[in-house]
């Protein structure tokens, strides 16, 4: 009643001990969740070497793009073959994790690449023209859209000076092995690898990273602090949030009996927000054929339950379910290819992260991603209840607790060949060479700055020789002072 009402609104509040320390506990659980804690590194060394746990150690080494899409068959069976013998030089304890970060970056950044300073003389005008040419042509793909590619390797190690000495000469080996492949690679310091997991956690913001560790000692705060979004959200159990961007982890289903290497080709070529990882942990060889030996034996076992019950029914006792006789033979040719051939086994770990600026837009990207795995007759599922875990397994330090494995032999490993086509986009004084005839974006060459500067120009008669040899002098005189 309303009279109640007044009265009880009269009274003077009570404060209980109870209610009181029920307060305090409240406060102190809400103080101990923070984004910081969410990001699973204990250390983040100058060096670039990281501990992500305790007695847990991680490296990372940025390598670049090959032509490989667009080889001779010939040439892609070698980088294809150089690539089995990549993935079989890691052992087993050693754990290593390849990333692909696709991002749209701000095209202000790339738009200044291809701007022609005026010179204040009687071409300004024609500069204007084939800047604005230029801009048309960037249009046309994906500059926008920045691709770098990693590779973590992990080991755990008593201590940090055991894990550097190891890590160092892991590290020299992968440089080594993607030289002969011909793949530039380089490794990355401490504060490359805190930009990678910054940019990645801050998508909504787009802001540039300032980071050296002298600012640790000054401003007494830890790595963590410079690179964690405005927060994390988990609530959900099919999708998170990360400051104002929606992101969704996903997990490749491998269905398919076989596997085609335009698989990843056609994934990393969608041209939205996309960060693929791919965790792979080498099984030791003599586990691994005692394993199959014992699974070989029970399914042998049970064929022989089968043909007992088919004598007693009174039929023919090569009449066994097919199932026991399929798995019988793939295990015996599984059994077979590692112990003849240079075949090993991986636990591997394929994850998808996406991310959008809302709810609807993340979706449209999922399904979008879902069906390029259905054109190879895969599948891509969400991890229920784990998009925390799944976004700790995304970024390249080496850790997945995901718990979702597929076990696979080197060389169906080896069918996602993490390379497509090289890029040629650079700065300064680079000159318009066209677009990449596989990703369609512009190619930015500095001649002065290659190895070999030298060029010759082919083609069929009419198609276009002198025109392009002409267009290529008027480009150097309009943005160079080259004779």
């Amino acid at each position: 009643s309303t009279s109640g009402q007044k009265a009880a609104g009269n009274r003077k509040p009570v404060k209980t001990g109870t209610n009181k320390t029920a307060v305090k506990a409240d406060t102190a659980k809400e103080k101990q969740i923070s984004a910081q804690q969410s990001i699973p590194y204990h250390e983040m060394a100058k060096d670039g070497i990281c501990r992500v746990q305790d007695k847990f150690y991680s490296k990372t080494i940025r390598f670049y793009d090959i032509n490989y899409q667009l080889a001779q068959n010939e040439d892609k069976n070698a980088i294809f073959e150089n690539w089995c013998d990549f993935l079989n030089y890691f052992d087993s304890t050693i754990h290593f994790q390849l990333s692909f970060i696709n991002q749209h970056s701000n095209m202000a950044e790339f738009e200044k690449v291809i701007l022609i300073k005026p010179q204040d003389d009687e071409f300004d005008e024609l500069r204007m023209e084939f800047a604005q040419m230029l801009k048309n042509q960037l249009s046309k793909g994906n500059n926008g859209l920045v691709k770098t590619k990693y590779i973590t390797f992990s080991i755990k190690a008593d201590n940090l000076r055991n894990a550097k000495s190891r890590l160092e000469r892991i590290e020299a080996s992968v440089l080594n092995n993607f030289k002969v492949m011909g793949a530039m690679a380089e490794p990355l310091n401490g504060v490359e690898r805190l930009k990678i997991l910054h940019d990645v956690m801050n998508m909504d913001t787009k802001e540039s990273f300032h980071f050296h560790y002298g600012m640790v000692a000054k401003t007494g705060l830890q790595t963590k602090d410079f690179i964690a979004p405005t927060g994390f959200d988990f609530r959900n159990d099919s999708y998170f949030r990360m400051g104002q961007t929606f992101g969704c982890v996903s997990y490749l289903q491998i269905t398919s009996p076989e596997l085609t290497d335009k698989l990843l080709a056609d994934l990393l070529d969608l041209e939205e927000n996309l960060i693929i990882n791919m965790h792979l942990r080498p099984i030791d060889p003599k586990a691994a054929i005692k394993s199959l030996k014992s699974t070989l034996s029970n399914i042998q076992k049970m064929k022989i339950e089968e043909q007992k019950k088919a004598v007693r029914s009174g039929y023919d006792m090569d009449i066994i379910p097919t199932d026991i006789s399929t798995y019988g033979e793939d295990v015996e040719g599984l059994l077979n290819e590692i112990q003849s051939r240079n075949e090993k086994l991986f636990e591997l770990t394929f994850l998808l992260m996406n991310t959008a600026d809302n709810k609807r837009k993340l979706d449209n990207i999922v399904y979008q991603t879902a069906g390029i795995a259905q054109k190879y007759n895969c599948n891509i599922r969400r991890l229920q209840y784990q998009q925390e875990q799944g976004l700790v397994a995304s970024l390249p330090l080496g850790m997945n607790q995901t718990g979702i494995q597929r076990i696979m032999t080197t060389t169906s490993t080896a069918i996602f060949v993490p390379f497509t086509t090289q890029e040629l986009f650079q700065g300064g004084e680079a000159l318009y060479y066209g677009l990449n005839a596989l990703s369609n974006n512009l190619i930015m060459v500095d001649r002065k700055r290659l190895k070999t500067p030298n060029g010759l120009i082919l083609g069929t008669p009419g198609s276009g020789k002198s025109f392009a040899t002409k267009r290529e002098i008027l480009n150097v005189f309009l943005i160079t002072d080259d004779d």
